[in-house]
């Protein structure tokens, strides 16, 4: 993880240095993970994407203006997460009807395909209704801490916590999903 964020912090430094190259290799190295945070941050893909083309156009834009930056990666999950709350913010009055994509099976295999993508709707849905039940503070610390696999450290700096406070989050959240599921 250290040498992660070291290798990310270097390649932004290059980048301020000019270096184009470094550029691409800090967006292809964070591009996934960042798709993955902001999953769980909004079910809206198109929205998600230009978000997070959004911040890597600021941060190209900016490089001269940023200074430095001691964790880039922390740094690209703040921007993501200000990004959308704000995009948010501005589409909360717009019809955001969501369209459902629709994959087409070889009739050999569709009622195993049906059965299979009903099963995994099911489980969506009852994971979904859980983690509907816990507040929006405990389901971000817990899908940074489990799904992201962030430090407490890191999830501190992003929802802008102290440690305490975040375990307290997570403690709780746990033992009303704990709950709530049995």
């Amino acid at each position: 993880m250290e040498q992660t964020n070291n290798n990310a912090n270097n390649l932004l430094t290059a980048f301020q240095a000019g270096d184009l190259t470094a550029f691409t290799q800090l967006y292809n190295s964070h591009i996934n993970i960042l798709l993955n945070y902001g999953s769980k941050l909004t079910f809206d893909k198109e929205l998600l994407k230009d978000c997070i083309h959004d911040i890597f156009v600021k941060l190209y834009v900016k490089k001269d203006e940023l200074g430095r930056i001691e964790n880039v990666k922390s740094y690209l999950f703040i921007s993501l997460k200000n990004k959308l709350c704000d995009e948010i913010r501005k589409k909360m009055y717009v019809s955001d009807t969501a369209v459902e994509d629709t994959n087409v099976a070889s009739p050999i295999d569709v009622e195993d395909l049906y059965m299979e993508k009903e099963r995994h709707r099911n489980e969506f849905f009852l994971v979904r209704r859980l983690l509907d039940q816990l507040s929006p503070r405990q389901r971000e610390a817990l899908t940074l801490y489990y799904i992201e696999e962030k430090k407490y450290e890191d999830i501190c700096e992003i929802m802008n916590m102290n440690y305490q406070s975040i375990r307290n989050l997570m403690h709780r959240g746990l033992t009303k999903l704990r709950t709530l599921a049995s």
